[in-house]
C-alpha cells in the first residue's frame, strides 16, 4: 500500500518530525535541537523513501546523538582522509607525506572514497584488505589500514564520526616482499673498488663497512663525522635512523656512535678534501655542518638518486643486473659479513642499532658514548687494506 505524503508539521524542542519534500520527493525527518551559539536553528535531518524507513533511521540518529556525537550524512571516507592528509600530518617529514597520500591515493580513495564513512561496516573493510593482500607486501598493508584508522579518529575528535570501524578488523598477511639479499665477498671487494674517487664510492664504502642505514647516510653532516684518532677515541660517525625536521632522533636508542675502519677513514678524508676544494672553487665558505654526500646544489640526495649512482657502481663493479640491488642491501651485507666472520650476533644488533640486550637498550637511553669498535675492527680484518694502514699511520693518529 502506496503511502499519502502528510502535511509539514511544527515540532518542539527535541521532537521528531516527519514531512514530505515535493521537490527531493523523500519523506524527511527532523529532531530539533534548538539552536547554534551562532543562532541557526540546529535540526539534524535523514531522508528516506517511506515514513518507516525514516523512523528507522531517526531512532539511529537519535542513539548517535546520546552516544555524544554523530557521522555526517554527506561525509565520505575519501574526506575524512583527505581531510587526515591535510591536517593530521603537521610536523611530519615532506617524504613521510608523501608516503601516506601515496597509499592513499592508490589503495584507500579508489576503493572505498565514494563510501559515506556511517555506512562502512567491518566486512566491508575486511574484503578490501584480503583483496589488498594480494599485492601489497604485509608492512604497506598495515600502513594502509593505519591510513584508515587514524583518518576515522581524526573525524571523531572533530565530530565528525561516532565509531571507528578500522578498530573492528584485523590486518591479514600480505604479499611476500623481496628477499633481501646480501653481497657475497668477492662481490663485496668488486664494489669497494669501483668508482674509486667519487662521492658514490665514498657512499658504499661507509654503508658496507660500518652498517649505516641509506636513511641515516644521505641526510650525514661532516659535523658527524670524526676522522683524527683522539687520545679516547678511534675514528668513528654519529649516526641515527632518521633526521626529522626539527633534527631530532627518531628513538634515542638509535642514536649510536661507531668506529670506522682504516679503510673507510682513508676514503672519507679523500672525500672530505675534495669536498672543500669543491666549495672553495665556487667560492662558498666550507663549514662541518654541510652534507657529506649533497647533491651538485647542496642539496639533501633522493632515495632515487642514490639508487641510480649505486646500480651504476655496480655495472662497473662487473654486476649483471645491477637493477636487482639497493643500496639498503650493503646494509645486509654488513650483517652477513660480520656473521659469517663469527661476530656474535648481540654485537652486530649493537652495530646496527636494534633492539638488544636490557643492558645495551640501557647504555643507548642513557650515552651517545661508547663507540662501538667490534664492527671496525672485523672489517678490517675482512676487507684489509695495508695502503689505509699506512697513509693513517704517516698521518700521525
Amino acid at each position: 500500500m502506496t503511502e499519502t505524503p502528510d502535511r509539514r508539521t511544527r515540532a518542539g524542542h527535541g521532537d521528531d518530525s516527519i514531512y514530505w519534500d515535493k521537490s527531493k520527493n523523500r519523506y524527511i525527518g527532523a529532531i530539533s535541537l534548538g539552536y547554534t551559539p551562532a543562532g541557526k536553528r540546529n535540526r539534524p535531518k535523514v531522508s528516506g523513501k517511506t515514513k518507516a524507513e525514516v523512523r528507522e533511521k531517526l531512532r539511529e540518529l537519535r542513539k548517535q546523538l546520546a552516544s555524544g556525537g554523530r557521522t555526517q550524512a554527506h561525509y565520505t571516507v575519501a574526506k575524512a582522509v583527505t581531510d587526515w592528509l591535510a591536517q593530521g600530518l603537521k610536523g611530519r617529514d615532506a617524504a613521510s607525506v608523501a608516503t601516506y597520500r601515496s597509499l592513499a591515493d592508490n589503495h584507500v580513495i579508489p576503493q572505498l572514497g565514494k563510501g559515506k564513512l556511517r555506512d562502512l561496516e567491518a566486512d566491508d573493510l575486511d574484503e578490501w584488505l584480503e583483496a589488498e593482500a594480494q599485492n601489497l607486501a604485509t608492512q604497506s598493508l598495515q600502513m594502509v589500514h593505519s591510513i584508515l584508522r587514524r583518518s576515522i579518529s581524526h573525524a571523531q575528535r572533530r565530530g565528525r564520526a561516532v565509531r571507528n570501524v578500522a578498530e573492528l578488523v584485523e590486518v591479514p598477511e600480505g604479499k611476500a616482499g623481496r628477499p633481501s639479499k646480501s653481497l657475497s665477498l668477492e662481490q663485496g671487494e668488486a664494489v669497494l673498488r669501483a668508482k674509486q674517487g667519487t662521492w658514490i664510492h665514498a657512499y658504499v664504502v661507509l654503508s658496507l663497512l660500518v652498517g649505516v642505514r641509506p636513511e641515516e647516510a644521505r641526510p650525514l653532516t661532516w659535523s658527524h663525522v670524526h676522522l683524527t684518532r683522539s687520545a679516547k677515541e678511534k675514528p668513528h660517525v654519529d649516526v641515527w635512523r632518521s633526521v626529522r625536521r626539527h633534527g631530532d632522533t627518531k628513538t634515542r636508542k638509535s642514536r649510536r656512535s661507531l668506529a670506522m675502519p682504516q679503510q673507510t677513514v682513508v676514503v672519507m678524508r679523500a672525500h672530505k678534501r675534495r669536498e672543500q676544494a669543491a666549495c672553495l672553487a665556487a667560492g662558498k665558505q666550507w663549514n662541518d655542518e654541510r652534507l657529506v654526500f649533497p647533491t651538485e646544489t647542496d642539496e639533501l640526495r633522493s632515495a632515487l638518486n642514490v639508487r641510480r649512482n649505486f646500480r651504476s657502481l655496480l655495472k662497473e663493479a662487473g654486476f649483471e643486473n645491477p637493477k636487482d640491488w639497493t643500496p639498503r642491501e650493503l646494509r645486509t651485507s654488513f650483517v652477513s659479513v660480520l656473521s659469517d666472520h663469527g661476530i656474535p650476533i648481540e654485537v652486530i644488533s649493537r652495530l646496527v642499532g636494534h633492539n638488544g640486550s636490557g643492558t645495551t637498550e640501557r647504555v643507548y637511553r642513557k650515552q651517545l658514548r661508547p663507540v662501538i669498535a667490534e664492527g671496525a675492527e672485523a672489517m678490517d680484518e675482512i676487507f684489509g687494506d695495508d695502503d689505509a694502514t699506512e697513509e693513517i699511520s704517516q698521518a700521525g693518529d
